[in-house]
This record gives C-alpha cells, sequence and structure tokens, in this order.
C-alpha cells in the first residue's frame, strides 16, 4: 500500500506541473496524448484504490488557473473537462453506462475536438459584451478586448435570446500557424511551438495589438445559458449557426456503435480542417437525458473525448538530405519512402541535429518509426537494428555549408550546428531583416514582409543593396505607394549614421548584440581599428569573452564579410564610434528597471543610464545601484526591497540626469 500511494503521490506531481506548463504557461514539454495517459493511469489507479482519492487531485478538476494579470470571471455554467477514452472498447463501455442510466432511447452527437483554448461569450440583447478563458472551470479570466480582435467573433447576433451564453474555442488555423512561423524564423525569433498553444498565448496577451497580430479564428460548440425552448444539442447548434456563429460540424448516431463510422472519418480527414484537432468528441444529444446523467466533480458523464492516439509508421530512409535554415542552423531531414500518417502522404521526417542522428544511429537504408510530432510535424523516432542493411555507414553533417560553402560551427549552447556565411543564400532574408531591426539599424517600415517583397521583386539581395533602391520600383511592389517608397527610402538614408554600435549589432555576428555592440564602440573608434584588433585584445575588455573574441575575429576573417564591409564602405554607411559620454554622473552604478515606465521608453532611459556612464541591468542583486520603478512593478522590486536597494520613481530619475 506505501508503494501504490507514493506511486499515485508521484503522478499527482507530474501531472500537475504538466498541467502548469500546459494551461498557465503555454508551453508543454509533451505531447497531449502523454498527457492524457498520464491522467488515465491516475484516475485507474485512484479508482482502484479509493482510500488514496483526494478533492485536490488533478482527475478531480480542469487544469487551468486564474492569471492574475487578468481580471476575474465566474462561470454561470461550470466549463467542464470531458473524460477521454482511449479506444473503441472504453467508447462502448462509456455507451453501456449511459444505456444503464436512461431507460428511453437516445441519440449521440459526433463532432472534431478542436485543439483551441476553450472559452465563454457572453452576449446581451444580441450584442457582445463579454467574453472568458475557461481557467479552472468555475472561474476563469476576462480577454474581452482580446477577443474583439476575432474577425470570425460575431460582434452582433440575429434572433438571439436576450441574454446568451455559449461556449466555444479560440484557435490558430493551421494556414496561419504556418506563416507566422515562417515570417518569426526570418525575424530570428523561436517558432511557436503549436497551433493550441500559439492560439492560447495569443489570446492571454496584455496588449490586444499582438492579439489581433496574431489572426486567431472562434469556432462555438454549446449553449451554455439558456437551454431551455430546446430539446437536443443538434438543435441549438443549428440554433447558433442561424444566429451567425461558426458552428462546429456533427453528426448525429442512434446508437454508440454507429458513431465509430464518424468517429474513423474525423480521424482519416484531419488533415482536411483548417485547426488541428485531437479526437473526437460523443455526447448524448438530448438535453433532458444530459440533466439525469449529471457531471462528476470535473467532467459530465454524458460526452467522451475519443484520442486518436499518435501514428506510428515504418519507411525506409533513402537518402539524408541538408538543409540551411533562414538563421543558418543545418537541419538534416530523412528522405523517406512515402507512407501516409495523420491524413498525409509523408516523404520527409526531421532528424533534428547531429546529437539525435547519433542516439538513434540513423543511417541511410535503415527501416525507421516516423510519427508526426503534435500531428504536424513529421520525425523519425526509432531505427528497426535487424531491419538493416548490411552495408551502411554513420552520417556526419558536413563541415561547410552547403549553400555557401562557409565553415559551419557547434553553438556553444547547444547542439545546433550553424553556416557564419554573411552572405550565406539561404539566410538571406533573415540576414537583410536583422539589419534593418530596430535594435540594429532601426530602419523603420522594413519588417519581414516588406524585406521578402524586395527580395522577391530582384530589388535587393544584402543588406548594402538598401542603399541603392530608388523610389519608382519600391512604389510599384504590391502594397506601396509613391509616399510609402520615399519614406522607406528616407529611413533608409538615415541609417547610415546609426553608429558603430548599432552596426555591430546589424552585422549578426554570433554573441554580439545592443550591449556587446555599445561595448566594442567605447572602445574603438571605428571601424577598421576593431577590425585590426587580435582576439587577445578583445578579450581584455570587460564584458568580451575569449568565446565572443573568437566569433569577432572569425566574422571579419570571413571573405563573405569583408565582401559585405566592402559594399557597404561604397554606400556611405558610417563605420564611426559616434559614442558620446555626457559625463561619468552614473560610473560604477548599475541601474535595473522595472514596471511600466510612462515618461521614458525602456531603450531611452538604458540609453541615457549608458552615455552617463552606468550599466542598465535586467536583474536585481547585491551590486545593483537603483531600481527604477514604474507602475505595476512586479518581482524585481520585491527583490530590491528585500535587499535594501534605493528605489526610484520616474521624476527622481529624472531629476538625476538634468
Amino acid at each position: 500500500m506505501d508503494e501504490i500511494q507514493k506511486r499515485i503521490l508521484a503522478l499527482r506531481a507530474e501531472v500537475a506541473e504538466h498541467s502548469r506548463r500546459y494551461y498557465d504557461e503555454d508551453a508543454p514539454t509533451i505531447s497531449d496524448f502523454e498527457y492524457d495517459r498520464l491522467i488515465h493511469t491516475l484516475a485507474d489507479l485512484e479508482d482502484q484504490y479509493p482510500q488514496f482519492k483526494s478533492a485536490d487531485s488533478p482527475t478531480q478538476r480542469v487544469g487551468g488557473t486564474v492569471s492574475a494579470k487578468f481580471s476575474p470571471v465566474h462561470h454561470e455554467a461550470p466549463l467542464e473537462s470531458l473524460a477521454d477514452v482511449f479506444s473503441y472498447d472504453e467508447l462502448f463501455a462509456f455507451g453501456r453506462r449511459v444505456d444503464d442510466a436512461l431507460e428511453d432511447g437516445h441519440s449521440y452527437d459526433v463532432e472534431p475536438k478542436i485543439d483551441g483554448l476553450s472559452i465563454a461569450l457572453e452576449y446581451v440583447n444580441g450584442r457582445f459584451v463579454r467574453g472568458a478563458t475557461r481557467g479552472d472551470g468555475i472561474d476563469g479570466e476576462d480577454v474581452t478586448e482580446n477577443l474583439r480582435t476575432i474577425r470570425s467573433l460575431p460582434q452582433t447576433l440575429k434572433g438571439a435570446p436576450e441574454r446568451l451564453i455559449v461556449r466555444g474555442e479560440v484557435y490558430m488555423a493551421k494556414d496561419t500557424f504556418a506563416e507566422i512561423n515562417r515570417l518569426r524564423e526570418i525575424s530570428g525569433e523561436p517558432p511557436l511551438a503549436n497551433p493550441r498553444n500559439a492560439a492560447a498565448g495569443s489570446l492571454r496577451q496584455l496588449d490586444a495589438k499582438v492579439t489581433a497580430e496574431r489572426r486567431l479564428d472562434l469556432i462555438v460548440y454549446n449553449i451554455q445559458i439558456p437551454q431551455e425552448g430546446y430539446q437536443t444539442h443538434s438543435e441549438t447548434l443549428d440554433a447558433l449557426a442561424a444566429m451567425g456563429f461558426d458552428v462546429v460540424p456533427y453528426k448525429v448516431y442512434d446508437n454508440i456503435h454507429d458513431c465509430v463510422e464518424r468517429i474513423d472519418w474525423i480521424g482519416e480527414n484531419r488533415d482536411s480542417f483548417k485547426y488541428e484537432m485531437d479526437g473526437a468528441v460523443i455526447k448524448l444529444n438530448g438535453l433532458e437525458q444530459r440533466r439525469i446523467m449529471g457531471s462528476t466533480s470535473k467532467a459530465p458523464r454524458w460526452a467522451v473525448a475519443y484520442k486518436y492516439p499518435p501514428e506510428k509508421k515504418e519507411s525506409r530512409v533513402v537518402d539524408i538530405a541538408v538543409q540551411v535554415g533562414r538563421t543558418g542552423v543545418l537541419t538534416p531531414k530523412a528522405v523517406i519512402e512515402p507512407v501516409r500518417l495523420a491524413g498525409t502522404t509523408v516523404t520527409n521526417a526531421t532528424l533534428h541535429n547531429q546529437d539525435f542522428i547519433d542516439k538513434l544511429d540513423v543511417r541511410v537504408g535503415d527501416t525507421v518509426l516516423v510519427r508526426k510530432a503534435g500531428e504536424i510535424i513529421p520525425e523519425v523516432i526509432d531505427v528497426i537494428r535487424d531491419k538493416r542493411p548490411e552495408v551502411t555507414i554513420p552520417f556526419r553533417l558536413p563541415k561547410c555549408c552547403p549553400e555557401c560553402g562557409s565553415p559551419v560551427l557547434r553553438d556553444i549552447d547547444g547542439a545546433a550546428m550553424r553556416c557564419t556565411g554573411a552572405e550565406c543564400p539561404a539566410q538571406r532574408l533573415r540576414n537583410i531583416v536583422h539589419f534593418a531591426s530596430k535594435e540594429a539599424m532601426d530602419i523603420d517600415g522594413l519588417g519581414p514582409a516588406a524585406v521578402e517583397s524586395l527580395v522577391a521583386a530582384g530589388l535587393i539581395s544584402t543588406p548594402a543593396d538598401l542603399y541603392y533602391l530608388e523610389p519608382e520600383p519600391v512604389a510599384a511592389l504590391e502594397r506601396k505607394g509613391k509616399k510609402s517608397a520615399e519614406n522607406l527610402i528616407s529611413a533608409i538614408e538615415a541609417s547610415k549614421s546609426r553608429g558603430l554600435a548599432r552596426l555591430l549589432c546589424a552585422f549578426g555576428i554570433r554573441q554580439v548584440g545592443q550591449k556587446a555592440g555599445k561595448v566594442l564602440a567605447k572602445y574603438y573608434a571605428g571601424l577598421d581599428e576593431l577590425m585590426a584588433a587580435g582576439e587577445e585584445e578583445l578579450t581584455a575588455i570587460p564584458d568580451i569573452g575569449p568565446v565572443t573574441a573568437g566569433y569577432i575575429s572569425e566574422w571579419f576573417a570571413n571573405p563573405q564579410s569583408q565582401h559585405q564591409i566592402r559594399l557597404l564602405r561604397e554606400a556611405g554607411v558610417s563605420f564611426e564610434s559616434g559614442e558620446e559620454t555626457v559625463d561619468n554622473r552614473f560610473a560604477g552604478k548599475t541601474f535595473v528597471l522595472t514596471g511600466a515606465l510612462e515618461l521614458f521608453t525602456r531603450d531611452e532611459a538604458s540609453e541615457i543610464i549608458e552615455r552617463f556612464g552606468g550599466r542598465a541591468s535586467s536583474s536585481v542583486s547585491k551590486k545593483t545601484s537603483y531600481v527604477l520603478a514604474g507602475e505595476n512593478a512586479g518581482s524585481k522590486l520585491t527583490r530590491a526591497q528585500e535587499l535594501g536597494i534605493e528605489i526610484i520613481t520616474e521624476q527622481q530619475f529624472r531629476e538625476m540626469i538634468e
């Protein structure tokens, strides 16, 4: 019994941690299927040993919590979770429980289970007034303003009752998810993990503008209040569609066994839906029969979710190809014999990196197991060794970039192998976007989409080409015009005098961002002096370690880098430092900024501190001199108070610099 109790407690802790990552941080580390299996295992143990059941078990409540960032909303009708089934035997057992509880005949509704964020929408006199996340099922978060940015959410309804609360799912369409990740890759930002977490993270942004940029969608599947006047769930779905909602597709069946037809069809056609799904939902159709069945503390007894297991198929590796991504990372992929997975024909599967290949020892000619990670990206998960041909050789990533021939280096803090070429064709878009970004040359109006259109039109292929653009061909591009083109050319011209610090950041040298660029610009009057410095000299500079010094020397030694520098020099870009120190009143002082500032932006305040000889840091420690605190300052302010560090307001900071 002691061992069983320990097992149950360990499972609860494991589920609680994964719940926190999934619901609260929108950053899961295991698949939905694996998470559901953990819950299922825990529930089975608790049923088998009821003496160890507990009200605070994850099996007894919905996983999410209510963030303090948003106003709380109490759900008049609870937003319950669903019990999962993983086989048709378990589904039929659910059907038998329904048969035992109900005397009359009954039908079932079958719908796809959309993988998004569950929300409740409230309408008064046909007008949308409030929306809330599910939270813990009893209390959620008010995200009304963010929901208003969703175009598929109707602001007004046709023929709605005086007061209506509906339940739906906010999701990110698969095409939208792919496009956003493509642009994030160009910008050098980390990709969004999957559509579900992308939708959840987007909806729970404090800035509704960020939510609007993510182009979310909405689909509804239940009337929470009122249910009077309707006999069946299918009637409510038809009514919601007539009011103007995008409603989940459904089919009604007379018995639980016939539902299998629709469940199989949804599973086989998952790829044809615009949203991701992780199962099918089977519900009693009769609303009065639902009331008779009731609910547990967490889930209704009248519905279950059938979860599709991740498909694993065998295939043979016919080649291993290497792609160079927009950030220069070399990614190996297995070219495999065609195999059908989750509704699509797969011919390529990711091998992630060299460490992954070494771990599985994947070779050309091997028979491998392939699955879709998160139902999206095909990946190799195992090698079937007893089917390996007699003559195979281990695979190694190339030492030179297959696109441009530059040396390939491994990230010091990771497994990625990266091309070092400053003009690598594969990195062209990303390099130009980074060059123009706010922290680098700060060229207003030159984001990923604008750069992409300029490259596609053949107007630019390197950062230096920006300085030779003419207004007329730019104005001829889609979504441009004469005024827009003139503004862009002016912004590009202004960037010529940004100075050495920003230029160094714009080059994209590894570990040389804004901070390192400013440090180097203080020690060298211009780019030529910096290029002449050796690694030993660079290492002697504070905040420039031997690894960074090595990256700087290697970058300047690369012929592609030297070509780019020559082109920029010819274009008239300033290579001079231009760094000014007004005086040294903040010399030796470290500032930490926290909270919402009104008189300055974070960047402005940091630049002022550095101009007066001080240092801006991101974390509070005993060495911190001042904490500049704005509105809603959080843990950094608390930490400063604990350490007895002087806390100043914006007005006090203003007085210090005047």
